[in-house]
């Protein structure tokens, strides 16, 4: 099947009328210059060039609807003539949820905008206000309603160990962009970068981030929520690159962090299956494309298994959906992780 190329772009902190206590987007996205139309046109030429007709143009970063308009559009009509059929499919771009109106979706549409991502990150006030968001659940609440109430697909990017969160908070954070209907999310744990207020309450012992192994056991339980909800989770974790990692002080930062949550997920089911059983050798019996995940990293589930008494070997069975489990032993079989029945 030919892969889709999308086009990521990123316009960092300039449409920001704050500066979260956890951001800098110069090292997340390693672009310190400023997005120009030439550039869009570069970089569409690129990616059709090598085959990406069918995928996005990606504005990232910077709140997009919050820029300057004519800076704005002029980024949009930049794209215009690469949209369409032996084009992109559309374009997708990220804002703050208080830059969302009536003004602003009509552009947005006449553009040929597709997608809009909101960083609601959380739906907790007080952590909103802690981390100086500058806008409110509420907004966020409205912002997606607007959203979908003129046709767009609607993304929702929400955070992990954000100062004064807790994990109940964060999954209440999850049921209430639920609600919200979104076409996809994005779920990011909050790392320590530098020169960010977030790095200077980190040192002065303020602020406590997650260890990745308290970030991987609740983003698995945020990736079965959404799951279950038929919500995909389009990106979970930072991205590597850029100039993450160098400028990183502390934090759950992991380049395969959804592999670790994934497969947190299945030992968790593989235990629960196995627990009622005597030790000895079973299969494990997985989708398809889930075997690596059942698995583990470097076969750290297999193992912790084994150090249980349950010596396991994980195939393939195309009758399973992702995240569903069977154990056989002999002719007895135990099932667990069915979703929806």
């Amino acid at each position: 099947m030919r892969k889709h190329t999308n086009v990521a772009l990123f316009v960092p902190h300039i449409g920001c009328s704050h500066r979260c206590s956890f951001c800098n987007q110069y090292a997340i996205s390693g672009q310190t210059k400023l997005l120009t139309p030439e550039d869009v046109r570069k970089s569409a030429q690129i990616a059709l060039a090598t085959g990406g007709a069918g995928g996005e143009i990606a504005f990232f970063g910077g709140s997009f609807t919050a820029i300057d308009t004519a800076y704005m559009c002029s980024l949009l009509e930049a794209a215009q003539p690469y949209l369409g059929e032996g084009g992109f499919s559309g374009i997708r771009c990220s804002t703050r949820p208080d830059a969302i109106d009536d003004g602003r979706l009509s552009l947005l549409k006449e553009y040929g905008v597709t997608v809009i991502e909101l960083g609601a990150q959380s739906m907790n006030e007080r952590v909103l206000l802690l981390n100086e968001r500058g806008h409110t659940a509420e907004d966020t609440r409205m912002a997606s309603e607007k959203i979908h109430a003129y046709g767009f697909s609607l993304g929702l990017q929400m955070m992990t160990g954000l100062l004064g969160d807790t994990d109940e908070q964060t999954l209440q954070t999850a049921r209430e962009l639920i609600a919200l209907r979104p076409q996809c999310v994005r779920i990011y744990p909050t790392v320590v970068l530098k020169n960010t207020r977030l790095e200077t309450l980190w040192r002065e012992g303020k602020y406590r981030p997650q260890t990745l192994s308290e970030a991987t056991a609740l983003c698995a339980k945020l990736l079965l929520l959404f799951h279950e909800a038929d919500i995909p989770v389009i990106r979970l974790g930072l991205h590597s690159g850029g100039d993450t990692e160098a400028q990183m002080v502390a934090g759950p930062y992991h380049p395969a962090f959804r592999e670790l949550c994934e497969g947190e997920i299945y030992l968790s089911r593989m235990q629960n299956a196995l627990a009622p059983l005597p030790s000895g050798a079973y299969t494990v019996w997985v989708a398809p494309s889930e075997i690596s995940k059942a698995v583990g990293q470097k076969r750290k589930n297999l193992l912790l298994l084994q150090k249980k008494g349950y010596v396991c070997q994980v195939l393939p069975s195309p009758t399973l959906l992702p995240y569903q489990v069977r154990i056989e032993k002999q002719e007895t079989a135990a099932h667990c992780g069915n979703r929806k029945g």
